[in-house]
């Protein structure tokens, strides 16, 4: 595994490299960031956003967390959303989950005693898991349970942002962004897209905002 030095090492042959390619690089990018894409995914160290879909610096606004979950009381992630479509202006929101994620396969499963706060955040996960709990329990294998939840956890996640404020607003006064749920695999670099909302697409009246005038 290579130390914190080595990585600067290699942070310094990187910026070297992109200079040496294109000398206005770095002055380009720090003027202003205009990514089109806000990308939801999970934390997993084998997930790196900008590399499986071959972004460049610049191209998305990132957000991450353990199963890329989008909970309407974490601040943190409306923030980012926020900021995304109110003042970047995006135009897609995709949420990437990822086979054989291990925040999924640990909400299969009963809760460890030693991970308090990590057992709460998977708690919204384990509501999905009850949800579907009949269709996922015939699966044969663990890992087919797990792979099946992590699907159902990412459309879940795409109809949680069509429930906010933010999103139907923009939706209503802007006509974007559209909402992308896919899922990576870890074992062949490929991303399966499941679900995709647009303006057009009804939402449930129980999560509709009478007034979305102000967020």
């Amino acid at each position: 595994m290579p130390t914190c030095n080595e990585l600067l090492k290699k942070n310094k042959q990187w910026s070297a490299q992109l200079k040496e390619k294109t000398p206005s690089f770095f002055k380009q990018l720090s003027e202003k960031q205009t990514p089109e894409f806000l990308w939801i995914g999970c934390s997993d160290s084998r997930v790196p956003a900008e590399i499986i879909v071959n972004a460049k610096p610049g191209e998305m606004f990132i957000h991450r967390n353990i199963a890329n979950q989008v909970i309407h009381t974490d601040f943190n992630c409306l923030s980012v959303l926020q900021y995304a479509v109110s003042v970047l202006e995006i135009k897609h929101i995709i949420v990437c989950g990822h086979y054989g994620c291990g925040g999924i396969m640990a909400a299969l499963n009963k809760q460890r005693s030693d991970l308090v706060i990590t057992n709460k955040w998977l708690m919204h996960i384990k509501n999905t898991y009850r949800l579907h709990q009949q269709e996922i329990e015939a699966l044969a294998t663990e890992n087919e349970r797990g792979d099946r939840l992590v699907e159902l956890n990412v459309i879940e996640q795409i109809h949680a942002l069509s429930h906010t404020s933010i999103v139907q607003e923009a939706w209503k006064n802007h006509q974007r962004p559209t909402l992308h749920g896919w899922v990576y695999g870890l074992k062949d670099g490929l991303i399966n897209p499941l679900i995709t909302l647009k303006l057009d697409d009804a939402i449930n009246p129980i999560f509709q905002y009478q007034d979305v005038s102000t967020t």
